[in-house]
């Protein structure tokens, strides 16, 4: 009995100062996970990066089984009032520049295209953005954007 009482004194000494140092000292999560599927869908509606990241890393997964020529997803950030261009000229760049015109200054960040059981990563600079202005993530895979959006805040 006094062996557990000890034990459970120890551990409680060493718990109980860990969780105030992990408290402070916590650095900000720069990254996440969206997933995509086969209903041409995003798992998640909003993402707020934090202004304490340099960069925030976006792995997109598709959970779905058809590959990329049929339903296909790419994960690309830009200006709310810019990611209608951005897709229309996403478009027309075609398969082989993922969906994303070459060069396009509104992209902040885009990821290649994959397909049903693949996954891929994308780095968003996160000086690129501002506070208070208006982020969607979109894919543009062609007739995807006006269902697979979402949006993206700077945070705190």
């Amino acid at each position: 009995m006094i062996r557990k009482l000890s034990l459970v004194a120890v551990l409680g000494a060493v718990a109980i100062p860990a969780m105030f140092l992990a408290g402070p000292a916590a650095a900000a999560t720069c990254s996440a996970t969206v997933e995509s599927t086969d209903a041409m869908k995003f798992t998640t509606a909003s993402l707020v990066v934090p202004s304490s990241c340099k960069e925030f890393t976006v792995t997109l997964k598709h959970t779905g089984k058809l590959p990329k020529t049929v339903m296909g997803h790419n994960f690309v950030v830009g200006k709310a009032s810019d990611v209608a261009g951005i897709n229309t000229d996403g478009m027309k760049a075609g398969a082989d520049a993922n969906y994303v015109k070459a060069g396009d200054a509104r992209v902040i960040a885009a990821s290649k295209v994959i397909g049903g059981g693949e996954s891929t990563t994308v780095k968003i600079p996160v000086a690129k953005l501002k506070a208070g202005e208006q982020y969607n993530f979109i894919c543009t895979f062609p007739g995807h954007s006006s269902i697979m959006k979402g949006t993206l805040t700077l945070g705190s």
